[in-house]
């Protein structure tokens, strides 16, 4: 049923990053949520696993003295979603959070896997997006910091290098602070399903004016992307319902929605007009406007 000819655990950071550098055949696993599913469906033959499970150190969630969040790439989507720290300043990841899988997925499933898997609908990834979350990569060779938006080459590809793993996220106050938030995940069931639509919105304003706005999509595309006509748009414009309309078709242009079985190109766009929308609605009220009627 699974093909794994050799499974090693590491202790620490550097014991795996140098079992990797030794190894290049070896696969990461963590959660296994991913991965599993992949050697039963018999895409990774005569797999050689390297668990980090047991290196605590990935499982940290915190605010450094300086505000920026550090989220451990073990960092399971039921701890993201119960983390304080994540609701009193992101609390548009623990939506995204709470809505992947159920909850014994949840339990396990860890952000990184989520992310290095390099699916677009990825449940995280289109916040993270919002965010300019960055990425911490480590191999025995030292270290290097990427933003999630360049880490994704292409459909289940991503910049992470044979001997390299990913260690943790970094989300800077500039990405968070004075903003407002919301995710949305749009799926054909109400639970435990693969996003047809994730959108995440991220929202300053003064007075009556948006100051900036961020949107990240997921599967709009063959990978998470953010709406940069949209966002330009929005700066200055007074929040009135005809701006979140022009907001909403403009977030449209930066997609490259596909037909597939779970639903078609049109009814994507569709879906990233007023889904959009409706994201923006909330991001609004949560950093500090009114609601609009």
């Amino acid at each position: 049923m699974y093909d794994i000819q050799g499974y090693i655990e590491a202790e620490s950071v550097s014991d795996a990053v140098a079992l990797l550098a030794s190894n290049p055949r070896l696969k990461i696993i963590a959660g296994g949520t991913d991965v599993l599913i992949k050697l039963r469906h018999g895409q990774m033959e005569g797999a050689e696993l390297l668990s980090i499970r047991k290196i605590k150190e990935l499982e940290r969630i915190e605010q450094l003295a300086d505000g920026t969040i550090v989220i451990g790439a073990l960092a399971t989507f039921a701890q993201i979603f119960h983390e304080p720290i994540i609701h009193n300043n992101i609390p548009a990841l623990a939506e995204a959070a709470v809505s992947m899988g159920g909850p014994q997925i949840r339990n396990v499933a860890t952000i990184g896997g989520n992310i290095c898997n390099g699916a677009t609908s990825a449940d995280s990834a289109s916040t993270l997006f919002a965010l300019d979350a960055r990425l911490r990569l480590r191999s025995s060779a030292g270290e290097r910091v990427v933003p999630v938006q360049e880490f994704y080459l292409g459909p289940g590809k991503v910049d992470l290098k044979p001997d390299e793993m990913l260690s943790e996220f970094l989300i800077s106050p500039a990405g968070f602070r004075g903003f407002g938030g919301h995710y949305i995940k749009f799926a054909m069931r109400k639970a435990m399903d693969i996003a047809t639509l994730g959108v995440s919105v991220m929202c300053k304003i003064s007075g009556d004016v948006f100051r900036e706005v961020k949107i990240g999509l997921g599967v709009a595309g063959p990978t998470p992307l953010r709406c940069v006509e949209a966002e330009e748009f929005a700066k200055g414009k007074a929040i009135y319902a005809e701006t979140l309309a022009g907001i909403g078709r403009l977030a449209v242009k930066s997609t490259n929605a596909r037909t597939s079985w779970r639903a078609s190109r049109e009814y994507r766009e569709h879906l990233v007009e007023e889904l959009t929308q409706r994201a923006l609605h909330v991001a609004i009220v949560r950093a500090g406007g009114a609601e609009i009627g």
